[in-house]
């Protein structure tokens, strides 16, 4: 998931065709458009190409409205759109965004196929498993930790590093490091009522304890849509829920859990998105943070914590192999990320093409990952990185959540569920309702509006 959008602005150089490929792209690609631009063209892009980068929107719920404007007016600009991979298959479905099955050549469909993380393929993949993008990077969040803090408390937590620890170890650990600290914030994680947490906190929390939105992901977690289990009002989300609010409320609050150390997380983290919850983490303030690999990029820069910083995957609420829907269970990380897709009425279908192919080039993703902390979309190229400044001290770590992420429910209707997930599991993190209740509305919600949909 991690930053989205872009601002306005465009960059050329060099002997260029009258017309620009116009774009949209993440805010690190445009706040480091000159950089992105020579690595680019020095994996391969041809020197003709012009590319102008456009804004899409200044959140992701934006960019997904400003590109349902531009598409249906059958506008030819802009060429290429940057798409969350958490909203790419509603334009699939819809049949607004280019087929590239016949149009890239078969050697970089087969790269992106066989070679790619396969979460990140499926949520730009049809059911008929055609292509529509090419996968710029995957997201996959972890838990960042000041490991100066939790050594001088005597853990190590650096053995957990492809090797997750349990949610109630991990609390209780925790819990006495931010004792013995200074810290003014133990555990920060987003809880406010947007997409953050539907997407992705939830779902992570959900997921770990085997409970899911729709039963089995395998089969359900893309549709049929009104054919398919609601099933989060299971007792392992129930579990989940009780957890979280544990973190926040404490052992003494109702609808919490004896078993976990609570007053971990502030209460403000009812209100916090990204930004909130990683600012006080970067200033040395928190013990341990959930964020995507930027915060990463961001945290473990000289300037912010360096080498003081620890990662590691998300920790489990029931171990793998231990529930009951296949895929739950054990630590997984809400999958994020961005694609790129074709806008069908180009005139410029030759450049998009090379555009796309040189997105494939191991060159090029090194390059990106270097550069703004995108993580390759070719794992392959992931572990060969190890020379990379801060991203390549956690290597292992990244490429271990890689391989145990869950996407989110992005089906056609997914933009209409995401509210009512946000607003009901807020509310009972909160307190304002109790947890039964409210995953019971929840599911009541779900199957209202998935019978409309069918």
């Amino acid at each position: 998931m991690g930053l989205t959008a872009s601002l306005a602005g465009c960059f050329g150089g060099g002997t260029r065709g009258d017309e620009p490929l116009q774009l949209t792209a993440t805010n690190e690609w445009q706040n480091n458009s000159a950089a992105i631009q020579q690595a680019l063209y020095d994996a391969g892009l041809s020197d003709a190409i012009e590319l102008e980068f456009i804004s899409g929107g200044s959140d992701t719920d934006e960019m997904q409205n400003q590109y349902s404007q531009w598409l249906t007016a059958n506008q030819a600009k802009p060429d290429l759109l940057v798409f969350d991979s958490g909203w790419t298959l509603p334009f699939i479905a819809r049949e607004q965004i280019m087929n590239l099955e016949g149009e890239l050549a078969d050697d970089t469909l087969e790269t992106v196929r066989n070679d790619y993380f396969e979460q990140s393929v499926n949520s730009t993949t049809d059911r008929e498993s055609n292509l529509y993008g090419v996968p710029l990077y995957p997201d996959f969040p972890t838990i960042q930790y000041r490991a100066d803090l939790v050594q001088a408390a005597g853990y190590d937590w650096d053995r957990y590093r492809t090797d997750p620890m349990s949610w109630e170890q991990f609390s209780h650990e925790l819990a006495d490091v931010y004792e013995q600290s200074d810290a003014a914030y133990g555990y920060n994680w987003q809880a406010a009522s947007e997409i953050q947490l539907a997407c992705c906190v939830f779902n992570e929390f959900v997921s770990s304890w085997g409970g899911a939105y729709f039963g089995n992901p395998e089969e359900n977690l893309y549709g049929p849509i009104g054919d398919r289990p609601v099933t989060i009002d299971e007792e392992p989300v129930i579990d989940a829920v009780r957890m979280a609010r544990t973190f926040v409320h404490g052992t003494d609050a109702p609808d919490t859990m004896d078993a976990f150390a609570g007053g971990i997380t502030a209460d403000e983290a009812f209100q916090w998105g990204l930004a909130p919850s990683m600012q006080p983490f970067t200033n040395g303030d928190a013990v341990a943070l959930r964020n995507w690999p930027y915060s990463i990029n961001i945290n473990g820069d000289d300037d912010a914590l360096g080498e003081d910083m620890g990662v590691m995957p998300l920790p489990y609420g029931v171990p793998e192999g231990d529930s009951e829907y296949p895929g739950t269970g054990g630590s997984i990380g809400a999958l994020g990320g961005w694609n790129y897709c074709v806008n069908p009425e180009t005139n410029q279908l030759a450049a998009c093409l090379e555009f796309l192919e040189t997105l494939t080039s191991p060159e090029f993703q090194r390059a990106n990952f270097e550069l703004v902390g995108h993580i390759p979309p070719n794992p392959d190229v992931l572990e060969n990185a190890d020379d990379v400044p801060v991203m390549g001290r956690y290597l292992d770590t990244l490429s271990f959540v890689g391989e145990h992420t869950l996407a989110r429910p992005a089906t056609a209707i997914w933009g209409q569920q995401s509210d009512p997930v946000a607003q009901e599991v807020n509310a009972a993190l909160m307190g304002d309702v109790g947890v039964e209740e409210a995953m019971t509305e929840l599911a009541s919600r779900l199957t209202e509006l998935e019978e409309a949909f069918s």
